[in-house]
């Protein structure tokens, strides 16, 4: 509808709005579109609507030279900031940019990446379910004492050996003089902290009573 009846009111002040920020109707020197506007004005606008007064007063000054300014006199409904045909066109547009879905591809493309994500985290999840857990084992070295220099040792040491439980493994052993013709048994064994403690060896191995005092931990190192 252009700036509708610029000899109206509202057609006025649509033009002075217009004007706001523009010296021309169109592109930056005086044109016949100017003109065309300005004809249509026909008599100085009120003196609040100063951007379309300002605008009117100069386009009059070229009024003598209006048949040489550039550019084509087009329909009045051309110029303005709303253009019917445009308007038409832009709703066209509008329609056919809907149908195209600018934003489609890319929500597309941010679900195949949230499944993509949501995949890897899934295999991750069974490969670390089927990787054996780290499992938390301590080196002990005992001193097995017992009860006099006449303690068959080999006896002894053949009873340790024969305690047996998950997560227990015995290593190497010597015999360590104490004194007064007494050994002590000192063994090396390797446990799973979660299924084997020094409490229960210590119980298993003084439960052979008949060759053992006393059992101490000589050494005992996380590996």
């Amino acid at each position: 509808m252009g700036f509708g009846d610029l000899r109206s009111a509202a057609g006025l002040r649509l033009l002075n709005d217009f004007l706001a920020d523009k010296s021309y109707i169109e592109g930056y020197v005086p044109s016949q579109a100017d003109i065309a506007v300005f004809e249509a004005v026909s008599t100085p606008p009120p003196a609040d609507l100063f951007h379309a007064l300002r605008w009117y007063n100069h386009i009059k000054s070229h009024e003598k030279q209006k048949a040489s300014l550039p550019g084509v006199k087009k329909a009045l409904g051309k110029y303005g900031p709303a253009d019917i045909e445009d308007a038409t066109g832009a709703a066209t547009d509008s329609k056919d940019d809907d149908d195209i879905d600018l934003f489609g591809s890319d929500e597309e493309e941010s679900e195949e990446s949230k499944r993509l994500r949501e995949q890897r985290l899934a295999q991750y999840e069974s490969k670390k379910s089927k990787k054996p857990a780290l499992i938390a084992k301590s080196s002990i070295l005992l001193d097995v004492k017992p009860w006099d220099d006449e303690t068959d040792m080999a006896k002894l040491e053949e009873c340790v050996r024969s305690i047996q439980a998950d997560g227990l493994v015995w290593g190497s052993s010597k015999l360590v003089p104490v004194g007064y013709g007494i050994k002590k048994l000192q063994i090396q064994c390797v446990v799973e902290d979660d299924k084997v403690g020094t409490d229960m060896l210590e119980e298993r191995i003084t439960a052979f009573e008949d060759y053992v005092q006393s059992m101490d931990v000589a050494a005992f190192n996380k590996i």
